[in-house]
C-alpha cells in the first residue's frame, strides 16, 4: 500500500498540526544538547540567556519549515504578507511608533497614578541596549508573525472564516507561549489571544501585508526589553495587580489590555484600504 500525504489536499487543522510536528521535530536535536550543556532545570524559570539560546534555533528553522509548505502549495512568503516592498518597511515603521507609542502611553498613565516609578538614572543603560533589543524585537516579531499571521492565518482562512481563521490562529498563538514559562504565561493567555486578534487586524488593514503586525509586535518587544533591561520602571505596589499585570506582566493585567484595545482602535481607525477586515470569505 502506498500512502501518501499530499498537504494540498490536506484541511487546514492537519497543515497546521503537520507543521507544528515538524517544527518540533526539527528543533529538538539542536535544543536538547543547548538545554543539557546550559544545565536547563525544566522545573525552574528560564533565564533570558538560556530562553534566547533555546529561542534561536527554533526562530531559525520555522521560516525553512513554512518556505517547504510554501513551495509543495505553490506560495511564497509574499503569500503569507512578507512583500519585501516599501510600503512594507513604511508599514512596519509605523508600527514600530504605534507600539512603542501606546506602551508609553499606559505607563505613563500608570505613573500618574503613582502606580509605577520611573528610574531616569538608568537611561544611559539604553545606549548600549537600544540597538541590539530593536535588531531582537524585528527579529522575533517578523518571525512570530510570519508564523501565526501569515502562514497558519492563512491556512485556516482556506477552510474557516476570516474570522474564525483569527480566533483560531491567536489561540494557538497564546497556547505556544506555555512552551518557556507556564507560571508566568498562564495569567497572560488572555491577553497573548487578543493580542494575536490584534495583529490580525494589523494585517487585514494593511491590505495583507504582515508589515504594520511585524512593526507593532517588534515594538512592543523593543519597547517592553529596554525598559526591563535597564530598569527604567518599578512598580509601586499602590495598583492591585490584576490592574498593572500579575508578577509584573502587563499582559496579565487591564492596563495591558487597554494597550491592545487603544492601539487597535487606532489602527482600524487609520483604515489602510481594508474595507470590512472580519468579513467571512
Amino acid at each position: 500500500m502506498n500512502i501518501q500525504f499530499n498537504i494540498t489536499k490536506a484541511n487546514s487543522p492537519i497543515v497546521a498540526i503537520a507543521f507544528l510536528i515538524a517544527w518540533t521535530i526539527a528543533w529538538l536535536p539542536i535544543a536538547i544538547p543547548i538545554a543539557w550543556k546550559l544545565n536547563w532545570n525544566p522545573t525552574k524559570p528560564l533565564t533570558p540567556a538560556l530562553k534566547l539560546s533555546l529561542l534561536a534555533p527554533l526562530y531559525a528553522i520555522a521560516p525553512l519549515i513554512i518556505w517547504g509548505a510554501a513551495k509543495i502549495e505553490g506560495a511564497s512568503f509574499f503569500d503569507y504578507g512578507l512583500t519585501g516592498q516599501m510600503q512594507f518597511i513604511l508599514s512596519t515603521s509605523i508600527g514600530l511608533s504605534l507600539g512603542i507609542g501606546g506602551l508609553l502611553f499606559v505607563f505613563a498613565i500608570e505613573g500618574w497614578l503613582g502606580w509605577l516609578q520611573w528610574h531616569r538614572e538608568n537611561l544611559p543603560k539604553l545606549r548600549s541596549l537600544i540597538f541590539p533589543l530593536l535588531a531582537l524585537g524585528l527579529w522575533i516579531g517578523i518571525t512570530e508573525e510570519l508564523i501565526f499571521r501569515g502562514f497558519l492565518f492563512d491556512e485556516f482562512r482556506q477552510d474557516y472564516s476570516t474570522l474564525c481563521a483569527a480566533i483560531i490562529s491567536s489561540f494557538i498563538f497564546a497556547l505556544l507561549h506555555l512552551i518557556w514559562e507556564r507560571q508566568q504565561t498562564i495569567p497572560q493567555l488572555p491577553g497573548l489571544w487578543l493580542m494575536g486578534i490584534v495583529l490580525v487586524g494589523a494585517r487585514l488593514v494593511d491590505d495583507g501585508s504582515l508589515g504594520l503586525a511585524c512593526g507593532l509586535h517588534a515594538g512592543w518587544i523593543w519597547g517592553l526589553s529596554s525598559l526591563d533591561s535597564a530598569k527604567l520602571l518599578s512598580y509601586t505596589g499602590k495598583g492591585a495587580a490584576w490592574m498593572t499585570g500579575i508578577a509584573g506582566q502587563p499582559l496579565a493585567g487591564v492596563a495591558g489590555i487597554l494597550c491592545l484595545l487603544v492601539t487597535s482602535a487606532i489602527v482600524f481607525a487609520g483604515d489602510m484600504n481594508y474595507a470590512n477586515p472580519l468579513r467571512g470569505d
